[in-house]
């Protein structure tokens, strides 16, 4: 190697290190985006004056812009390059949060969160698979932990942020949007300047748009205990994301803006410690220790609804930021484990259709239920449904544990 390619080598190793932040700083900047709302729909509840069923609808229908991400341009970044994707998911999520800032009734909020979830959903995994080629081959298994703490952290400070600006700063419906907007502009420029890792670049029209979803028969049924991991771990998280802070206005009488923004934050810093702290666990184990943690995390929250405890509650937030981390992690280590080599990306995507469906889902069917029902009796539900589908799948996860 001569000295030209030394000090090229090392140019590079020194860019790299700057890169690998840049890119969880993207990961982390588009899912700030997701919860900068949870503080925000009690406010927007009132001023638009609609109901918790249409709350919870304007919540899942961000799952709709992940799903088309997911299906047609989840590919993308793999033909057009890292870098060009991941500013295009920069220029829509920074779209979407124009549509925000200058919302006026229900169906902006709808737009607006289509087009943040499809950003999310192809900058999140473009962003993935940029730090995994960043890093070096022998730090390959630090790329999961460094991506999915960097989600819930990025989860966790849009939920944080978004509260003290609402509470405490003028505008609240607004000055969040500006901040946002701000840190969307810093972080694509960033962006801009980082190192391309596809070697050959393609054009847009060489991008499949057809969608490849499937589980091969002789892993379905080792497939349920991930899947059922999965769907759970995202349910409480749009749990907390969506409905939290009317539990607190409600049921614990709390309506500081900034508290129902920390509520979210803490689920989200316990995740990412727990995803940091519990690295070297083993995928099974933490899948099963998720599914199992899962009970008691649902039932300290309608313990805490019924007797109105804020220290209950708290509690609660965190039993639920652990079983997410594990269940989430865990569930995805697995299906990586199990699906064949040739089919891992169709496996995979199943497994995260699993993730998005609970997301949404079971916050719609909650917002149903208490419309007609009490808000307790709404959460009573969703914990009978969580108890259940953890069940199902400890069972699953325990006879095909090895």
């Amino acid at each position: 190697m001569t000295f030209r390619d030394l000090a090229h080598t090392q140019e590079q190793a020194r860019g790299d290190a700057l890169a690998i932040p840049t890119v969880a700083a993207l990961i982390a900047v588009l899912f700030a985006g997701s919860t900068a709302l949870t503080p925000l729909y009690v406010i927007y509840k009132q001023q638009f004056g609609f109901s918790q069923i249409t709350l919870t609808l304007v919540y899942a229908v961000y799952v709709v812009g992940n799903l088309g991400a997911l299906l047609v341009f989840g590919g993308a970044s793999d033909v057009v390059g890292r870098r060009p994707a991941a500013l295009a998911a920069m220029v829509v999520a920074i779209v979407s949060a124009f549509v925000f800032l200058f919302a006026e009734n229900v169906l902006s909020l709808d737009i607006a969160r289509i087009l943040s979830g499809l950003g999310i959903g192809v900058g999140a995994g473009t962003g993935t698979a940029w730090i995994a080629e960043l890093l070096p081959d022998a730090d390959k298994s630090r790329a999961s932990v460094i991506t999915t703490s960097t989600n819930f952290l990025g989860l966790g400070l849009g939920a944080l942020v978004s509260g003290l600006l609402a509470q405490y700063e003028p505008w609240p419906l607004r000055l969040v949007f500006i901040v946002y907007l701000a840190a969307l502009v810093v972080v694509a420029i960033l962006i801009w300047r980082t190192r391309e890792t596809v070697s050959k670049p393609g054009s847009l029209n060489q991008i499949s748009m057809r969608p490849r979803l499937s589980v091969p028969e002789d892993i379905r049924a080792r497939f349920v205990a991930p899947a059922v991991t999965g769907f759970g771990a995202m349910a409480l998280v749009g749990f907390y994301a969506a409905l939290a802070p009317s539990i607190l206005a409600q049921q614990l009488h709390e309506t500081n803006h900034a508290v129902a923004g920390a509520l979210f934050f803490e689920l989200a810093i316990v995740a990412a410690i727990s995803i940091v702290a519990l690295m070297r666990l083993q995928s099974s184990k933490a899948m099963l220790a998720a599914l199992a943690l899962m009970i008691p995390s649902v039932l300290l929250v309608v313990a805490a609804q019924v007797l109105a405890s804020m220290a209950l509650m708290v509690a609660a937030t965190a039993c639920c930021g652990v079983a997410a981390a594990l269940g989430y992690r865990g569930g995805l280590q697995v299906v990586n484990e199990i699906a064949p080599r040739d089919r891992r990306a169709e496996v995979v995507s199943s497994f995260f259709i699993c993730c998005f469906v609970g997301n949404a889902l079971p916050v719609i069917g909650i917002g149903i239920v208490s419309t007609y029902a009490s808000p307790v009796a709404a959460s009573l539900a969703f914990a009978g449904m969580i108890v259940v589908f953890a069940l199902v799948a400890l069972a699953f996860g325990l006879k095909y544990r090895r």
